[in-house]
């Protein structure tokens, strides 16, 4: 069963649909909206500032999000798929984005919607990500405009099959 632990008073709040798997960690100021799956080993640490997380959102295993104490806060959108072993610090993630295994997005970067974080990519603290665009590298930076409906069919794909995957462990 997931570990979901109250800090500092707050308690998590998760939506309807949603997979939490076995050793997942939520702990803190998390709010999640619906058909969301946190993966193994995946912690989301809401303890020191709040994690805002949308609808479709799938935070995959071995994933981090966590926050600067009273300076940064998470806000992912709707429609995102984090991908494995991703770390998230204090970082905004729009609608429709894909950020790639091994990625860190730091704090006060803005992730814009029908974007890509390429795998293993440093989103280095402050940066803003062009919506329908890929960013790549260390530090990243953008390599090429997409076009937002092939875009959002990959990532749509992604989600759900990631909403899929989660109803196998139900």
């Amino acid at each position: 069963m997931a570990l979901l632990k109250s800090v500092r008073g707050f308690t998590p709040k998760i939506g309807k649909n949603v997979f939490l798997a076995d050793n997942a960690t939520v702990i803190g100021d998390v709010e999640m909206g619906d058909d969301c799956s946190i993966w193994f080993n995946a912690v989301l640490r809401g303890d020191v500032n709040s994690i805002k997380i949308g609808n479709k959102v799938n935070i995959q295993d071995g994933s981090v999000l966590h926050t600067l104490y009273e300076k940064s806060t998470i806000e992912i959108g709707d429609n995102v798929s984090v991908g494995h072993n991703v770390t998230i610090h204090g970082a905004k993630i729009e609608d429709n984005v894909l950020v790639g295994i091994g990625a860190t997005v730091l704090d006060h970067a803005v992730i814009g919607s029908n974007s890509i974080i390429a795998a293993n990519s440093l989103v280095l603290s402050g940066t803003k990500v062009e919506p329908n665009s890929v960013y790549a590298g260390v530090p990243a930076k953008k390599v090429k405009d997409i076009e937002p409906q092939q875009t959002s069919e990959m990532i749509n794909k992604i989600a759900n099959n990631y909403l899929m995957y989660s109803d196998w462990y139900k």
